[in-house]
């Protein structure tokens, strides 16, 4: 990944025509040059985080472009996770450097903040609370002004199918309602980022394709940029732009899925992505009350 002016360029030779067109030194139209780069909303440089003697993530580069679907793949204890909390605040990174839609995540943690939505893996709705409610308490904490906050509650909910069952509690929705909403409530504050960490574990396959179809007229109708996990390689060959994968802390492998297949000779993503990391089973991440004690760990400065 080659990267000038916070953008990404294609290839080397476009690297080098940019560099010698800000030194004055190509004389050359600059539309074709500079038209070949896109920007990114996501860059990661050279990303470290250690826990002691631990290295979860070792020097990782990536970028992002702004509109695209992006897969971050890897077994468990990859460093999936963590690179994750370092790019939402959640973790200090160890080296490197990180911005997150212009925005320095350890110089400026809320305004990285306000940028992004966040869809955890484990549930995170208040079952006692209707879905409107559980909307309206969202745009609350994220000051979105009454008005807009009651018009915006509206428009989601009909764009997840979740408007007649607004009135609902959310304890009697289904695994797929609930994962709606949780989209939909993270969309409320127009975030331009919208991190999805496993969004359809454990659903059946007919609610996992309607939550992309989901996911995938969001990326289009508002234009936000979709940062996601997944362990199921078909969903991520189906619908991601582009994939990194990641394993014991190192990012193996960037591409396109059919760009990862040929370099392995894979038939499919799965066969590209057991020809990187490996046929060994991994350890199973961390439980939630796992990730609950480190998050407290985290906000109580013991990094």
């Amino acid at each position: 990944m080659l990267f000038w002016g916070g953008r990404i360029v294609q290839n080397l030779t476009d690297y080098y025509l940019c560099t010698e067109l800000a030194q004055g030194k190509h004389t050359g139209p600059a539309e074709g040059i500079v038209g070949k780069m896109t920007a990114a909303i996501i860059e990661a440089r050279d990303l470290v985080k250690r826990f002691d003697s631990f290295t979860a993530v070792d020097h990782i580069s990536f970028a992002v472009p702004k509109g695209v679907i992006f897969g971050f793949l890897g077994p468990n204890g990859a460093g999936k996770t963590t690179t994750i909390r370092m790019l939402t605040t959640g973790l200090m990174p160890s080296a490197g450097r990180l911005v997150i839609a212009g925005h320095d995540p350890v110089k400026e943690p809320l305004l990285v903040r306000r940028a992004f939505g966040i869809v955890f893996q484990d549930p995170s709705l208040d079952g006692e609370l209707t879905a409107s409610e559980n909307m309206e308490l969202h745009g609350v904490l994220y000051r979105v002004p009454r008005p807009e906050r009651r018009e915006r509650v509206g428009a989601l909910l009909r764009f997840v199918g979740l408007w007649e069952r607004r009135d609902d509690y959310v304890k009697r929705f289904s695994g797929g309602m609930r994962r709606r909403l949780e989209i939909a409530r993270a969309l409320q504050h127009r975030p331009r980022i919208l991190f999805l960490d496993e969004p359809t574990a454990g659903l059946d396959p007919q609610t996992r394709n309607q939550i992309w179809e989901f996911i995938r007229g969001l990326c289009r109708d508002e234009q936000v940029t979709v940062f996601f996990t997944t362990h199921y390689m078909e969903e991520a060959e189906r619908v991601a732009d582009r994939i990194a994968i990641i394993d014991h802390g190192r990012i193996v492998a960037e591409g396109t899925a059919a760009a990862l297949r040929q370099q392995t000779g894979g038939r499919t993503l799965e066969d590209a992505f057991i020809a990187l990391t490996g046929h060994s089973i991994r350890e199973a991440a961390a439980a939630p009350i796992d990730r609950m004690r480190m998050m407290r760990r985290v906000w109580l400065g013991r990094r």
